[in-house]
């Protein structure tokens, strides 16, 4: 409207009404033919000589809920009505007037046009978040990777919270999370000032927060920090989040809260080398973890399948397997030892334990371990607890967690005669375990044992022979057959392999070639011997 001269000579403090459409009228009664958030454009010609009429005009547009009132001077008023000017002020109506000549259709036209674009904007963004959002739902998405796209539509950091504050997940930039996390107390405080009773609450520079529920029950919030769009796309953002955020959850497994996803994560994420350091912070803090001045521990349990011991009606079995981070829960309660604990892969329990700087981590792991062994005996079971180096910087607990998980998958084929596995105890079959998937390991299996690869009878006696320490009378049982059909099948294997089984070398060369082979032929982490 510059062109034209506009001058805001009454309720300039009210400006920041938004304009919901533009309206030209001249009327004097047209305030009972609007809705509310209209900008009324008029020349005021039914208004000039009767001052009453200006101020009754005035008055029905506050009761009518208008943006403002825009008038163009020239054809009935020169200047600006006094009284006209006076009623705005003390009703709060914006009252712009124009000083030079206006062509109403072309202003019309042009903030009409922008209008619905913006709201067709509006709406196909609505529909994209939406879409995007139930996709990942309905194929199985996890909730980190669905605030990951919420992130990314917003524009800025999100934080999953349950309602007592506690963190279940973060996206979007780390270093402003890492800001938002370190002083999470504060900004959980500042966000429940914040709240309201309404589904979506737009607060103060782009803080939007949005109700979670599920089953009629409000148990959590989304909260953006710092969304760069208008107040409208904020609401329209939060809404279709938060429906998101219920599907997930709906979709999900019931018995189970996203306390123990968000944990069982990042658990699985550090034991397979998958997590990334720089986001360690915010995400073990995230999981409720104290982080300041601590030593980590991680460390994973695992339960053989199928071994002596396993005792009781199999579906008792499976279902007390089951429960077992729930076991270990409680334990590192009893002990009250900081720990997250959560299941990785269908076999194995990952814990971290965070302990102060000031007390032995070493003496709170095995009491953990003991403790462990002791009531999984109880019920007529067994396990390994391999556990890694301790940690005093988080940047060091990823290499220490896959270091935890290589322990507890050789401690299964050999288990240490103490309560915890570390690599020290696995000795030369955790070192192979390590290297197992290196091609250079693989190479050295087909040189050493190739002809032996397609015989299986033959590998097992190579096995016996050498896991008895070279005993033939014991081999000879074990297999069921006489000693000389034994030494037959020696001879057989010396000759296939072209070795000297009395050759200290080149029994070594055959006993780690049979330990890799073993370690990359077992199913998930348990070797056959």
């Amino acid at each position: 409207m510059a062109t034209w001269g506009p001058e805001v000579v009454a309720g300039a403090a009210h400006l920041d009404r938004p304009v919901r459409w533009l309206h030209v009228a001249e009327a004097a009664d047209v305030g009972v033919m609007l809705t509310g958030g209209e900008m009324v454009l008029t020349t005021g010609l039914l208004l000039a000589g009767d001052e009453q009429a200006q101020v009754a005009y005035v008055e029905s547009m506050q009761r009518a809920d208008v943006a403002a009132v825009l008038l163009g001077l020239g054809r009935a008023f020169r200047t600006t009505p006094a009284a006209m000017r006076r009623a705005a002020e003390r009703c709060g109506v914006p009252l712009i007037v124009l000083h030079r000549p206006a062509p109403f259709s072309r202003l019309t036209e042009e903030v009409h046009a922008r209008l619905v674009h913006g709201r067709f904007a509006a709406l196909n963004l609505s529909d994209r978040i939406r879409s995007s959002l139930t996709t990942l739902n309905l194929s199985g998405a996890p909730l980190q990777q669905l605030l990951d796209e919420i992130a990314a539509f917003a524009g800025c950091p999100a934080v999953v919270a349950n309602l007592a504050h506690r963190v279940l997940a973060t996206a979007g930039d780390r270093n402003s999370l890492s800001e938002l996390m370190r002083d999470w107390d504060r900004v959980s405080r500042q966000v429940a000032e914040l709240v309201r009773n309404d589904p979506v609450t737009v607060g103060p520079d782009g803080w939007i927060v949005a109700a979670l529920e599920a089953r009629g029950q409000r148990w959590g919030q989304l909260v953006l920090f710092g969304h760069p769009g208008s107040e409208e796309s904020g609401r329209m953002l939060g809404q279709r989040a938060a429906e998101a955020l219920a599907m997930n959850r709906l979709l999900g497994d019931r018995d189970r809260g996203w306390e123990e996803h968000a944990a069982e994560s990042l658990l699985s994420d550090l034991a397979a080398g998958a997590a990334r350091p720089e986001h360690l912070l915010t995400r073990v803090r995230a999981a409720g973890l104290p982080v300041n001045r601590r030593t980590f521990v991680p460390v994973v349990v695992r339960e053989p399948a199928g071994r002596a011991g396993d005792k009781g009606d199999r579906s008792d079995k499976a279902a007390d397997k089951e429960g077992l981070p729930q076991l270990l829960d409680r334990i590192l309660a009893e002990e009250a030892v900081a720990g997250l604990v959560g299941s990785i892969g269908a076999d194995g329990t990952a814990v971290l334990l965070s302990v102060p700087h000031d007390q032995d981590a070493d003496a709170a792991l095995e009491r953990v371990a003991v403790l462990t062994h002791e009531r999984l005996a109880a019920r007529g079971r067994r396990a390994v607890v391999g556990a890694g180096f301790g940690c005093t910087v988080l940047d060091e607990v990823r290499r220490s967690f896959v270091e935890a998980v290589h322990v507890a998958d050789a401690a299964l084929a050999g288990p240490a005669a103490t309560a915890v596995a570390r690599l020290r105890d696995v000795r030369l079959r955790g070192l192979v375990r390590l290297l197992r998937d290196e091609p250079e390991l693989q190479a050295f299996i087909e040189r050493e044992l190739g002809p032996l690869l397609e015989n299986a009878p033959l590998l097992a006696v190579l096995r016996t022979y050498l896991k008895s320490g070279r005993n033939k009378s014991l081999a000879a049982q074990v297999h069921h057959v006489s000693r000389p059909a034994l030494y037959r099948r020696l001879e057989s294997i010396q000759a296939l392999l072209d070795v000297d089984l009395d050759d200290w070398e080149q029994l070594t060369s055959l006993y780690v070639a049979l330990l890799a082979h073993e370690a990359q032929q077992a199913v998930g982490p348990e070797a056959a011997w």
